[in-house]
C-alpha cells in the first residue's frame, strides 16, 4: 500500500507510523501515487491569519465579520465547535459563542497571504484554478518527471510550506476529477489529506446525501427531495432522460455526478462569472433616500470592477434581505451588455421599485452577470432614452478625472445620501 509521511515526506510501502521520523501523520492509498487532480482548501483562512498575527488569540474563539448586524465571514475551529458557521447572522453567532473575539476583515492581509500561496502553487504546476482567496484546484498531471516526485508528495510539501513559511494550514483532496477532489478536501479538516481513488468512486458515494454536491443549495435540495431524491443512491435509480426532463441541464449534471463522473478540466483561466456588491445596515431601514444612495454607490462599485476587469454584463441583479431574513432576488436581462454605473443603477432601481413596499430591509445588493468582453458593451443607442449617450459620456469623463485625481474627485449628489 503506497504510503506517505506528511511531515517528512518519506515514501514507504505500508504502516501506521513513518519509519523515518516516527510521525503518525501518514496517508495511505492504493492509488496515492497515481492521482493528480487536487483541491487545496485553507483551514479557516481569515481566522488563521488573524491568529498568526496575534498569538494571544491562539486558543480563543475568533469570528471574522461585521458588527452585530452583519454576518460571519468565517470562524476558527474553536468557534465552529460551538456551532458558528459562515454566512450566519452575527447576532446568532454571538448567542452560540458569546465569548468570541469578533474581528473586522483585513482583506489586504488576506490577499497578501493568498498571493504567497498562489506563488507556491504556481511552482508546482501552471494549471491552477483559484476559486477564492483560500482555495484552488490544481492539475499536476505530467509533473512527476519535473519534480522527481509524484503529485501527492508535492501537495504534502505545499501545505507544509504554507504552515512553516506563512503560518496557515490547508487541507488537500486528491482524486481523479474536480468533483471528487473537492469532496475529499472536506473529509479530514483541518490540516487533512484525503484521497478518493477511481476504483472506489461508486462505493464511496453510495448512501451519501446529495447535499454533498458542490452547488446544491437549499432550494435545489428541496426540489430534489420533492422528487424523492435524498442520496446518490436515489439519483442512480433515475434515467438520465428523466432527470434532464425534470431538472434541465442540472439533471444531466446530477446523473453524471451520481456516478462520480466529472469531465470539467482544471482551468488556469477560469472566467469571472459575475460582479456584485452588497451592504448590511446597522439598523433595518425603509428610508427610500438612504436605500437609493446605497444602490447608486453599489452600482458605481460594480461598474468600476467591471471596467477594471475589462468586462460588461448582460444581466443586472438586485438582492434584498428583509428584517425576517427572507431574501428577495430580482434580475433583468439587458438588450446590450453594459459596464456603465448609470445603466446598472437605473435597472436595479427599476427592479427595486417593482418589489414594492416590502421593507424594512437589513441588506441590499446589486450585481452584474452573464459577462462578456468590454468591447461588446453599450453598442446600441437607446431610442427610448435620448439622454443615455450624454450620461455615458459624462461617466467616461468622470472616470478619467478620478483616475487622475483620485476616487473622491467627483461625487454625485445621490452618493452622499
Amino acid at each position: 500500500m503506497p504510503t506517505l509521511c506528511r511531515d517528512c515526506l518519506h515514501e514507504f510501502d505500508s504502516g501506521t507510523a513513518c519509519p523515518a521520523c516516527r510521525s503518525r501523520r501518514v496517508v495511505a492509498h492504493k492509488e496515492l501515487m497515481a492521482l493528480s487532480i487536487a483541491h487545496m482548501d485553507c483551514d479557516a483562512f481569515y481566522a488563521s491569519v488573524e491568529k498568526r498575527d496575534d498569538p494571544t488569540l491562539a486558543h480563543k474563539p475568533v469570528i471574522i465579520g461585521g458588527g452585530r448586524r452583519g454576518v460571519v465571514s468565517t470562524a476558527c475551529y474553536v468557534a465552529r465547535i460551538r456551532g458558528v458557521r459562515s454566512a450566519m447572522p452575527m447576532f446568532k453567532a454571538l448567542k452560540l459563542c458569546p465569548d468570541a473575539v469578533v474581528i473586522k476583515p483585513r482583506m489586504s492581509a488576506y490577499v497578501e497571504v493568498s498571493r504567497a500561496i498562489r506563488a507556491m502553487m504556481d511552482e508546482l504546476t501552471p494549471v491552477v484554478e483559484p476559486l477564492s482567496l483560500d482555495e484552488a484546484f490544481l492539475d499536476l498531471t505530467g509533473t512527476a518527471r519535473l519534480h522527481g516526485h509524484p503529485p501527492a508528495v508535492m501537495l504534502a510539501r505545499l501545505v507544509r510550506r504554507m504552515r512553516d513559511e506563512l503560518g496557515v494550514t490547508g487541507s488537500i483532496g486528491l482524486s481523479h476529477n474536480k468533483f471528487l477532489a473537492k469532496i475529499a478536501s472536506d473529509l479530514d479538516k483541518p490540516h487533512g489529506f484525503s484521497v478518493i481513488g477511481q476504483a472506489e468512486t461508486e462505493d464511496f458515494l453510495a448512501g451519501k446525501p446529495v447535499r454533498m454536491i458542490w452547488g446544491v443549495g437549499q432550494a435545489t435540495q428541496e426540489a430534489l427531495e420533492r422528487a424523492g431524491i435524498r442520496s446518490f443512491d436515489d439519483l442512480r435509480r433515475w434515467d438520465e432522460r428523466d432527470l434532464t426532463a425534470r431538472f434541465g441541464s442540472m439533471g444531466t449534471r446530477l446523473w453524471h455526478l451520481a456516478r462520480g463522473q466529472d469531465r470539467r478540466r482544471v482551468s488556469a483561466h477560469a472566467p469571472v462569472k459575475s460582479i456584485s456588491n452588497e451592504t448590511t445596515f446597522g439598523e433595518d431601514t425603509s428610508d427610500p433616500d438612504l436605500l437609493d444612495g446605497h444602490l447608486w454607490r453599489m452600482a458605481e462599485k460594480v461598474a468600476d470592477r467591471a471596467k477594471a476587469k475589462d468586462k460588461a454584463g448582460l444581466v443586472v441583479t438586485l438582492k434584498l434581505k428583509q428584517a425576517n431574513f427572507q431574501t428577495l432576488s430580482r434580475r433583468q436581462s439587458l438588450r446590450d451588455a453594459t459596464q456603465m454605473a448609470d445603466t446598472i443603477y437605473r435597472c436595479a432601481r427599476g427592479l427595486f421599485d417593482a418589489v414594492g413596499d416590502k421593507g424594512p430591509y437589513r441588506l441590499i445588493g446589486c450585481g452584474l452577470s452573464h459577462l462578456v468582453p468590454a468591447a461588446e458593451a453599450d453598442r446600441s443607442a437607446d431610442l427610448l432614452d435620448p439622454n443615455a449617450a450624454r450620461r455615458a459620456g459624462a461617466e467616461r469623463a468622470t472616470d478619467a478625472i478620478r483616475a487622475r485625481f483620485g476616487p473622491d474627485a467627483i461625487l454625485k449628489g445621490r452618493a452622499l445620501r
